[in-house]
């Protein structure tokens, strides 16, 4: 840490890189007062925020001491805001706020930037990798249904459901970026938060309440930064080992319909590792399609004889796996439990306080009552893992109210963005408790700092069955990447996308360009959607069948190598998809890539998400690249490739110690 005075400012750097750079004339940091208004519609908010004041604090003082330096801004003699920073035992920078004076809720800092640099992160991000250019919301919401505001579909879904979301709704929101010049910033704090990178001379970095710190760091190479990162943040386990072996199919409908449809898939040629069947707990049909009977109990009319089933499907190689989230239904026997013991959040004044769903209301699991903690552990642990699921759908996490009361005494403003980390940590103690961690997998949508180290798998949410690039196939590659970059290197997508409504429906090329793309990522994985009957499904024609058989052949194929990656993930921080600048720092182009990845080391992915498209346009950075079906050898640069269903531009690296392995995936 380095720090220089001017006549009427200072610069602070960090690792030769500038971090913070104030003066009377610009300053660098901000207090003021606001009034937040978050109007929820079904896991969609509307936010808006009054501010009275937003002060600019131009008058500093500073006092350097033998291991941190203090900076105490004053606004008309009155201090207000003392700022620490010191380096860790781990010589990151850290800036610590303390707010002296109570009135203060709204805070502003600028981080020093440059002209040209790339920023990427904040969580899982969908419509841009590169965030420059545009300022970025961050809360934890339901992406939306388009999430694009120039698009039919988002227009019908904001006209019909308050539901259309935009290019910076997401379920994953995460108040840190990283930067083309490979430093990290992170701003610890789980209020509404929006990161401004507009600006050609600084990052604007606003939250609605006074941060604890900021943090930031460092390294000389991406690999490095990304272990620095998650050193910070925790580390996603390795796969349980038979993740590998195949496709879970996502399947419902009951025991009979299950077991035929394995038995018919694996007929066809079809490596099945395990079937996710989401109504093992039962169903319950709205206008929106089959949802969920939210009470997680076995639900023996719908699935007779599952108890001995499961393990007979698991002796045979397939796992089987469910769903739950972290509500229960209103009137059912968990609600009844939970509330009776007061494990749900309240309103106010203590009664009942219930959330819709869309046709069904259901309580809050009140993850901040210890006691609530371990009796969902307990829910878990008894109910699904001594029952047999080898894994599932943790889903949801988004939909904490900011007006329910919570056990903590915290508001729920501030426990809203904190409350996926708490889910997933309640998910992974009972897996760990149980002694399973090596062995069940499951995944969320939902995220939040510190997620990294309890959710074991990510999943890219709920896209539109559609090939619009902001919410359909082509969003989950940004999806997994910008979310690798903060420690969630494992993360994949339903097969085919999952929302069917206004129109759209899925088909048959979506459903096989998705394929394409899947076997070459951590986690294969279909869903039929919410409405199964108006979508082309895995086994709707043999060809369909006998197109997934072979990507899965694909996929098994490469579980070495796919295993390896996971498990640099496991200890080092490396995401399995990674951006191509990850590898090629020096190659300018490599920055602005956003929809095509490098899977592992050697293995170069463009999927096709156009639709119609035959021939693809694809960058290969500056080395020796072999096409995985050609067999011709490439040097790097933009190309054109052939790209047929079933065979979606891929490349592998010469010089790759797996090229052996790489090369016959073209024989498969």
């Amino acid at each position: 840490m380095k720090l220089v005075q001017t006549q009427n400012g200072f610069t602070i750097s960090h690792k030769n890189k500038k971090v913070f750079e104030h003066s009377e004339e610009s300053p660098a940091f901000y207090l003021g007062v606001g009034q937040g208004t978050f109007d929820m519609y079904r896991g969609n908010f509307d936010i808006s925020d009054y501010v009275s004041e937003r002060l600019p604090l131009k008058t500093f003082s500073i006092t350097e001491n033998s291991d941190d330096i203090l900076v105490l801004f004053s606004i008309e003699g009155d201090a207000v805001l003392q700022v620490r920073l010191f380096e860790t035992a781990e010589t990151r920078l850290q800036a610590e706020f303390t707010a002296l004076d109570n009135k203060f809720n709204r805070f502003w800092v600028r981080v020093a930037a440059t002209e040209n640099e790339a920023v990427y992160g904040c969580g899982e991000q969908l419509s841009y990798f590169n965030l420059r250019g545009k300022n970025f919301p961050l809360w934890s919401s339901e992406p939306g249904v388009g999430r694009n505001k120039n698009t039919y579909t988002t227009w019908q879904a904001d006209v019909k459901d308050k539901a259309g979301g935009d290019y910076y709704t997401t379920n994953y929101p995460q108040p840190t970026f990283v930067s083309d010049k490979k430093y990290f910033c992170h701003l610890e704090t789980t209020a509404y938060a929006d990161f401004d990178f507009t600006h050609s001379e600084y990052h604007e970095l606003e939250c609605w309440n006074i941060p604890e710190h900021l943090l930031f760091d460092a390294e000389e190479s991406f690999p490095a930064l990304m272990t620095n990162i998650t050193d910070v943040f925790g580390r996603q386990p390795a796969l349980p080992d038979w993740v590998y072996n195949g496709v879970i199919l996502g399947i419902q409908g009951g025991t009979d319909v299950t077991l035929d449809k394995v038995a018919a898939a694996r007929k066809a040629g079809v490596e099945v590792s395990g079937v996710w069947c989401q109504d093992w707990q039962g169903i319950k049909m709205t206008s929106f399609g089959k949802r969920l009977q939210w009470d997680w109990n076995w639900n023996s009319d719908l699935y007779p004889e599952l108890d001995t089933k499961i393990h007979q499907m698991k002796e045979d190689g397939v796992r089987f796996l469910g769903y739950i989230n972290p509500y229960v239904l209103e009137d059912f026997p968990l609600y009844e439990e939970a509330f009776e013991k007061g494990y749900l959040a309240t309103k106010a004044d203590g009664s009942k306080y219930v959330v819709d769903f869309g046709e069904f209301y259901c309580g809050v699991v009140d993850f901040t009552n210890p006691a609530a903690c371990e009796w969902y552990k307990g829910v878990i642990k008894n109910n699904m893992i001594d029952f047999g699921l080898d894994g599932w759908m943790g889903d949801f996490g988004e939909y904490l109210p900011t007006d329910c009361s919570l056990h903590n005494g915290v508001s729920a403003e501030i426990e809203h963005n904190k409350w996926p980390y708490r889910w997933a940590k309640v998910q992974h103690e009972a897996i760990e408790e149980a002694g399973k961690t090596d062995d069940i997998l499951f995944f969320m949508r939902a995220g939040a700092t510190g997620i990294q180290g309890y959710c074991h798998a990510l999943w890219a949410g709920d896209q539109s069955v559609i090939w619009e690039k902001d919410d359909g196939l082509a969003s989950v590659i940004p999806a997994a990447l910008s979310a690798g970059l903060m420690g969630n290197g494992i993360s994949h997508s339903d097969i085919g996308g999952y929302t069917t409504l206004h129109g759209n429906t899925r088909s048959k090329e979506l459903f096989q360009r998705w394929a394409d793309m899947a076997a070459f990522t951590p986690i294969m994985r279909s869903h039929e959607g919410n409405r199964p009957d108006d979508n082309h499904q895995f086994d709707t024609d043999a060809e369909t069948l006998a197109h997934l058989a072979r990507m899965t052949k694909i996929y098994k194929h490469l579980k070495p190598y796919i295993k390896a990656a996971v498990e640099e993930n496991a200890a080092k921080g490396m995401p399995v998809q990674r951006p191509l600048f990850m590898h090629y720092d020096q190659d300018a182009a490599a920055y602005q890539i956003q929809y095509q990845y490098l899977l592992g080391r050697d293995l170069l992915v463009a999927p096709v998400y156009n639709q119609g498209e035959q021939v693809k346009k694809l960058y290969l950075p500056e080395d020796e690249w072999v096409h995985v079906w050609s067999g011709k050898s490439f040097s790097g640069g933009w190309i054109e490739v052939e790209a047929p269903i079933g065979k979606p531009p891929v490349f592998y690296r010469k010089r790759s110690q797996d090229a052996p392995l790489l090369a016959e995936i073209k024989n498969l």
